[in-house]
């Protein structure tokens, strides 16, 4: 098929594109990697498309106030090769999981988060890390947690009027650890279901927080502290990761009970769905911990 007619204006700032995005029917591109599929099935059909690509200001990759900045057109693979990504963990580990690499060339961190579909990981990350999503209109600029912002499948508290210029990523603490990990028939495609695992130590009682893609019309966020502490409890604090990994076994089980809520379909059943996030939760909170207790070093100095 081939797309519906659609005007096609490029501004070259910011304001110009919120001019542009108050008119009715206009889409967003950037990267384009979402959004060409879309029109080409006609799933999408907007009057105007509103090329954001000449707008310097949002090919921005900065970090202040200890989060990294990444702009509207900032490109998931400029973003995984970029010194500043070794402050965020997280993105190092779940970037290469997304499509491929000519995927990621063009397709940018904003556009998939503003996506929003269930089985992307960027927008699990962003929930995982309690990322901040900046939004801009006419009327002003608003500021959206990431657990605020996905309301649903493929869609998010984004207004027609809106533009997302930023994502704002919190840079690791000394004493945290990340995991990440996904299960899909071939890499690069969807996956089936996947984990994103923050854990900090240095405290009384180690915390732990997981976020859960694939598996709900929009990312699950969990505190897996309990199961952590209690996996501990029968391992020690210097556990091997496999012996760390059986004593989660069971609490993970249970978490994935509680976030897999979506249906079967004609790739995995629900009951499927649920195996595979308690298997992946066991492995990557052990493994998140062990990095959060031994691998401080990971966390690039400033």
């Amino acid at each position: 098929m081939k797309a519906s007619p659609f005007a096609y204006v490029r501004p070259g700032t910011v304001e110009e594109v919120l001019d542009e995005l108050g008119g009715d029917g206009a889409k967003v591109l950037a990267g384009g990697q979402s959004l060409v599929p879309v029109l080409a099935m006609r799933l999408g059909r907007p009057s105007t498309l509103v090329d954001i690509n000449a707008v310097a200001e949002l090919d921005s990759l900065t970090e202040s106030d200890g989060a990294i900045r990444v702009g509207a057109t900032v490109r998931q693979r400029r973003l995984q090769d970029d010194d500043l990504s070794k402050r965020v963990p997280l993105v190092r580990l779940a970037l290469p999981w997304v499509g491929h690499r000519e995927i990621r060339s063009r397709g940018t961190v904003c556009g998939s988060i503003a996506h929003a579909d269930p089985s992307a990981e960027l927008p699990a990350l962003a929930c995982c890390l309690d990322a901040t999503l900046v939004l801009a209109s006419s009327r002003g600029r608003r500021e959206v947690p990431a657990a605020e912002f996905f309301t649903g499948a493929m869609s998010t508290v984004v207004e027609p009027d809106e533009l997302l210029t930023e994502v704002v990523l919190p840079v690791a603490a000394p004493h945290e650890g990340f995991g990440f990990g996904e299960f899909a028939r071939r890499h690069g495609d969807f996956a089936l279901a996947g984990v994103a695992v923050r854990v900090r130590t240095g405290t009384a009682q180690p915390k732990g927080r997981a976020t859960a893609f694939g598996i709900s019309d929009h990312p699950v966020t969990a505190d897996v502290s309990e199961q952590l502490r209690a996996a501990l409890d029968r391992t020690g604090d210097d556990p091997a990761e496999d012996d760390l990994r059986r004593a989660l076994a069971d609490g993970s089980a249970h978490v994935a009970e509680t976030v897999v809520d979506t249906g079967g379909d004609s790739h995995a059943s629900t009951a499927y769905r649920k195996q595979l996030i308690g298997a992946l939760l066991s492995r990557e909170v052990a493994r998140a911990y062990l990095k959060s207790v031994h691998a401080a070093s990971e966390v690039a100095p400033t």
